[in-house]
């Protein structure tokens, strides 16, 4: 019988192009409390500066601590800046995907990529801000044709009516 190592395909983070308008906000707010500090004659209210430098570090650290990681078996999605959470989905378990790219992800090579699965934890996965999201997806679901021809995995599907099905 051969034995299937498993191998890293893909790994990446989103994009930080989806903090965008946490960005603008932020500098909104610093320009707001600037000019506020002058118009006031309050230089301590500099201060404040603090609050739109940290909301837009942690936007920072919350996308780049979100990881997924393609491998010929399974996708890891990796969370969370302080506390990690580690998910896995086997990819016989991905029913569909789909790809969305609003006019800036195009323009930025960008793609949200949406996985419907069979998976409990994760039914629905999105993946927004890939670099790249047509490729990945492409590769993403030619591994779930190899991983359901090779576990003999065959989706079924009843209609709601509960009379028709499709193999």
């Amino acid at each position: 019988m051969p034995t299937h190592e498993e191998q890293s395909l893909w790994k990446g983070t989103p994009s930080q192009w989806l903090n965008l308008w946490p960005f603008v906000w932020s500098l909104l707010g610093a320009a707001v409390i600037i000019v506020a500090s002058i118009l006031l004659m309050m230089p301590l209210l500099l201060v404040a500066l603090i609050f739109p430098i940290v909301y837009s570090l942690w936007k920072v650290l919350v996308v780049r601590n979100r990881i997924y990681e393609l491998t010929t078996e399974r996708l890891r999605v990796q969370t969370g800046v302080f506390n990690h959470e580690l998910d896995e989905i086997e990819l016989y378990r991905v029913k569909d995907t789909l790809i969305l790219r609003a006019w800036w992800e195009r323009m930025a090579n960008l793609g949200s990529i949406r996985l419907e699965t069979s998976d409990r934890t994760q039914p629905v996965l999105m993946m927004p801000g890939i670099p790249k999201g047509q490729e990945v997806r492409e590769m993403l679901r030619t591994q779930v044709e190899i991983q359901r021809d090779r576990k003999r995995v065959r989706e079924l599907d009843v209609d709601d009516a509960g009379d028709g099905m499709l193999i």
